[in-house]
């Protein structure tokens, strides 16, 4: 059966303002069941957690109520979910846990693929600890991060290798499993970034080898709140830096503060949108995730190559990366134009796209990119369609135009 664009688009309030957006890396639009979980979250009496009243039963229950959805969405056990402002605020919680076992001799693994979360605080870490940093290179031409070179990097020395499961620059999507296997082979952890991977597909900790992964909800068209999730019985190994009369149990020891519990009502809401996205979709929600995001899989793949097809016939537009596998996000310039001047000519005919370096620091130092301004990434979502891909290539077209012109 078609993916129902229609009856997709009719749930996220904000697209009847007419923009288009290309900009679902960078956050994608609210959907309205998410918006209503949170505003009734917000009208209803809620107080800190506690079993002995109302308000606060509340908030267990919202508490609960997240981790279920995100365990769920993952693949995962609830009592392993935890709850944080930001993946990058999560992934410093646990590199600054795990850095301080490490010792002078251990070794981390990151790559020049990773948005700068999943790697600047494993560095920090590595050298806060006097442990070494090995680096993961990415093949400059296609843009893939080939699982073969961790067979040379990792040693019965390394504690941890940190990999995307997607970029959020040129999309690649490397093989995740087989680099798990690598590192597993010698007892390191894997610590994954599905902060892009996760909006765009089915997603399984257990298959991907992952020890823990994170995620970010308005990545998958909610709040801006995030989840890492690994096994709760290696929660319980670690011991973060925690305040005294905080709770010591797994997963609350690794969660700082009062939480935001209309966000976490949002975080569930989320999920259950995307449990919806296939209408005939049967079972619990674990089944129709699986199904829904399937079928948005499909949808967005076909736009991507419809994108990408289009870009190609463009000789003065340049593409980089050419990956096999790919989340839908393409990074591009146009010929005569700096990367500022492409996005804002497109914000002013109504696209909303993202332009620099997107954190993905790395990449783009290795290119020599940064400093001229990075590039414009198209980032596809299961809102967008085919006549949106086409109205950007026409506005693309003449752009090109008008800078041949003033080249010329």
């Amino acid at each position: 059966m078609p993916f129902d664009i229609a009856r997709t688009r009719a749930a996220y309030p904000a697209l009847t303002e007419g923009f288009v957006h290309f900009d679902g890396a960078g956050g994608t639009q609210t959907a309205a069941g998410v918006i209503d979980a949170v505003t009734d979250a917000m009208r209803s009496a809620v107080g800190n957690r506690s079993a002995a009243n109302v308000a606060g039963r509340r908030s267990l229950e919202l508490v609960a109520g997240a981790r279920s959805a995100v365990a769920d969405l993952l693949g995962a056990d609830p009592a392993g979910v935890v709850l944080g402002p930001s993946a990058t605020a999560l992934t410093y919680t646990l590199a600054r846990t795990l850095g301080a076992t490490w010792r002078p001799g251990d070794e981390v693994v990151v790559s020049r693929l990773d948005h700068d979360a999943n790697v600047r605080p494993w560095v920090q870490a590595a050298e806060a600890a006097g442990a070494t940093v090995r680096w993961a290179e990415v093949d400059r031409h296609t843009g893939e991060l080939p699982a073969a070179q961790y067979a040379d990097l990792v040693s019965e020395r390394t504690r941890l290798v940190a990999v995307t499961a997607g970029s959020n620059a040129i999309g690649t999507m490397p093989d995740v499993s087989a680099i798990a296997k690598t590192a597993h082979a010698v007892g390191a952890l894997v610590h994954v970034d599905g902060v892009h991977s996760v909006p765009h597909g089915p997603t399984d900790l257990a298959s991907l080898g992952a020890d823990v992964l994170v995620t970010s909800a308005y990545k998958w068209s909610g709040p801006h709140l995030a989840a890492m999730v690994a096994d709760p019985a290696r929660w319980a190994a670690l011991r973060p830096a925690k305040l005294v009369p905080s709770s010591d149990a797994v997963p609350d020891r690794f969660e700082y503060g009062t939480p935001s519990f209309p966000l976490l009502a949002g975080v569930a809401a989320a999920v259950d949108h995307l449990a919806g996205l296939d209408p005939d979709a049967v079972g619990d929600r674990r089944a129709r995730l699986r199904a829904g995001l399937a079928a948005a899989q499909a949808h967005e793949e076909a736009l991507l190559d419809r994108l990408l097809a289009g870009l190609a016939q463009r000789p003065a537009i340049t593409v980089y990366g050419s990956p096999a596998r790919r989340c839908p996000t393409v990074s591009f310039r146009v010929a005569g134009m700096s990367p500022g001047a492409t996005q804002e000519a497109l914000g002013s005919a109504g696209f909303c796209l993202s332009v620099g370096d997107y954190y993905a620091y790395e990449y783009f130092q290795l290119m020599g990119l940064r400093d001229s301004g990075g590039a414009v990434r198209a980032s596809i979502y299961h809102y967008n369609t085919a006549d949106e891909v086409d109205r950007l290539l026409g506005e693309l077209d003449a752009l090109a135009d008008r800078a041949g012109r003033m080249a010329g």
